[in-house]
């Protein structure tokens, strides 16, 4: 009898374990909902403008979850996926441009046109596209995120983008693009698979170097992103639901994936409208200097100690 009530109790303490083990489990599968609005708001707006300035996204999430601790929705699946709201913006801004583009393509190659304006541009973004790609996908593993990086390339960057707005021509327009230069500012695309670098930045840079216009290289960067952009966020997207389904992400995550990508699209169009403005203008260098100081401001507090 005495054996049997030891059982009993055994197996009722084992029960009682069990719950509190799943009570805990399932609030550490949940972020406060309030909290977690706002982080994916103020997340969303850091994407928004930092995507299309070129002062690198990546650079800007990473440092802005490692100062304020921002965990759950700092993992970069979940940064990665609110990019969507950037591939929205730019597909609502460019909306005209790229229509107008692919139905010149298709009449160009239907009447074997390959002079065709439309033509060249659509070209150049499909093979200025793969390098990115092909790389992204061989690298994505092996790629290393640090701050040190960040400010390293950061500072890198800015010198770079400070001597293609110095010895840049700025004599060709958007209608004189070659398929060429989508080759070549495909490959320098592919340099922003380092964090700190910046993919609008890289592409901004290197069609200056080509003798582009600001602003045609500008909105050029934009359309050339775009493929990049779209199928990366798809790849981030479909993991974040695969993570999903098997519970290992908070039950509320695609709420704040919601706000996120709200918030990341509405900034993103401002981004995208105020920099084409800005570049008709005016030159680059407020941003040399943004990201020589961003740069060197890293270095410093890794130098006194933080370790971000």
């Amino acid at each position: 009898m005495t054996i049997i009530l030891d059982l009993n109790s055994i197996n009722l303490l084992s029960s009682q374990l069990l719950q509190v083990g799943a009570s805990s489990t399932t609030v550490s599968n949940q972020v406060d909902l309030i909290p977690g609005v706002i982080q994916a708001f103020i997340l969303g707006i850091v994407q928004g403008i930092t995507e299309f300035l070129p002062i690198s996204s990546t650079a800007h999430l990473l440092i802005v979850t490692k100062v304020f601790g921002w965990k759950e929705l700092g993992d970069k699946d979940f940064v990665d996926a609110i990019q969507f709201g950037s591939v929205v913006a730019i597909l609502w801004y460019f909306w005209a441009v790229i229509a107008s583009l692919v139905k010149g393509a298709i009449t160009a190659f239907k009447t074997k046109d390959w002079e065709s304006e439309d033509w060249k541009i659509v070209v150049g973004i499909g093979f200025g596209t793969i390098p990115a790609l092909t790389i992204g996908f061989l690298l994505k593993d092996v790629i290393p995120e640090s701050s040190l990086i960040i400010a390293i390339m950061s500072v890198i960057m800015a010198i770079l983008l400070g001597l293609a707005e110095k010895l840049g021509t700025r004599k060709r327009g958007f209608n004189a693009l070659e398929i060429k230069d989508g080759i070549l500012v495909g490959l320098g695309q592919t340099l922003a698979l380092v964090p700190g670098v910046s993919r609008s930045g890289s592409t901004l840079t290197t069609g200056l170097f080509l003798g582009l216009e600001r602003e045609a290289a500008a909105r050029f960067s934009f359309l050339l992103g775009f493929p990049t952009l779209t199928i990366a966020t798809l790849y981030k997207s479909l993991k974040i639901f695969k993570l999903f389904q098997s519970g290992q992400l908070p039950d509320n995550i695609l709420i704040l994936l919601i706000v996120g990508i709200i918030s990341t699209f509405i900034f993103s169009y401002l981004s995208i409208a105020f920099l084409l403005k800005y570049l008709q203008t005016k030159n680059t260098f407020v941003f040399v200097w943004y990201r020589l100081a961003f740069g060197i401001s890293i270095l410093l507090a890794i130098a006194a100690g933080w370790q971000g």
